[in-house]
């Protein structure tokens, strides 16, 4: 099996197609297998990398949630990189994922093409944060106590998730078993060591404001955690462009494959041919007949 080495930690990653990279990073309640529709579709044209996070058996699973955090998990996607020797790549990460991919663009600017952020910022808002933080505290006591089989019922019928149940039940019933499988102390400690200390969406706005790294933002409309703060992404960084799913929950990777496929693809598209453009600032102006500010 293929590692690379983040310190002392040992990340599994798959590596498949020629050309310019993409690589992919995978939310809480999935692993490396979730990215196999986009893999598929961008290895005809894209070197495509996988990976599992730390916590994510065939990767390391450290006991200690100390060795947990987002900016070790951002970090990590930069360790898979210099290990695959890669100077540049394409960023997609959904949910958790998308999280670390923002951060990544914000902290490794220099290795992103491109960020495509799917399902971020889930417990930003205000009115949501606190029962984010309450049901991750609960989500990773479970884990300990029930294990990942029985812990994960009530996750995968959630009100973001049950968009995937009603189109793609079979879809769906592999992906709740994927969940399944995985290990339960990782899982709690990546909710305590990362979910549940990551900084807000909304404290990261001086930062955004200046990211000048193409950054694509997909939403989907009935995911309630991630849709605002998508919003709010798109309205404070010159870089950002917002792509809303109609009747999506979180994954829209999984729920819409071939959408999300398409428009990642003219993103990046537009981003490699030099045609990507920060947002004109005239459209800015608080006047629609003028453009003066």
């Amino acid at each position: 099996m293929p590692f690379a080495a983040a310190g002392n930690v040992k990340l599994y990653y798959e590596d498949t197609g020629r050309g310019t990279p993409i690589v992919f990073v995978h939310e809480f309640a999935d692993d490396y297998r979730g990215w196999e529709p986009q893999v598929r579709y961008f290895c005809r044209r894209y070197r495509c990398i996988t990976f599992n996070a730390r916590g994510y058996p065939p990767s390391d699973v450290p006991k200690s949630e100390s060795k947990y955090s987002q900016a070790i998990a951002t970090g990590d996607i930069a360790a898979v990189m210099r290990h695959l020797k890669i100077r540049k790549a394409h960023i997609v990460g959904c949910s958790m994922g998308g999280n670390a991919t923002l951060e990544f663009g914000l902290r490794y600017a220099r290795m992103a093409l491109s960020l495509t952020a799917l399902g971020v910022g889930s417990g930003s808002d205000r009115d949501k944060r606190a029962q984010s933080l309450r049901d991750n505290g609960t989500m990773a006591q479970r884990l300990l106590d029930l294990g990942m089989c029985e812990a994960t019922k009530p996750y995968v019928i959630g009100p973001s998730r049950v968009q995937f149940q009603n189109k793609d039940p079979r879809g769906w019933r592999k992906f709740t078993a994927r969940f399944a499988e995985h290990s339960a102390l990782g899982s709690a400690n990546t909710l305590r060591g990362v979910q549940m200390r990551r900084p807000t969406v909304y404290s990261l706005e001086a930062k955004l404001r200046s990211l000048k790294v193409p950054l694509h933002v997909i939403s989907g409309d009935e995911d309630n955690r991630s849709l605002e703060p998508g919003i709010f992404i798109k309205r404070v960084c010159p870089s950002a462009v917002l792509s809303v799913v109609a009747a999506a929950g979180h994954a829209v990777n999984l729920e819409e494959p071939a959408l999300f496929n398409a428009i990642v693809n003219e993103f990046i598209t537009l981003v490699d041919s030099g045609r990507w453009k920060l947002r004109d600032p005239r459209s800015l102006v608080k006047s629609a007949l003028s453009n003066k500010r």
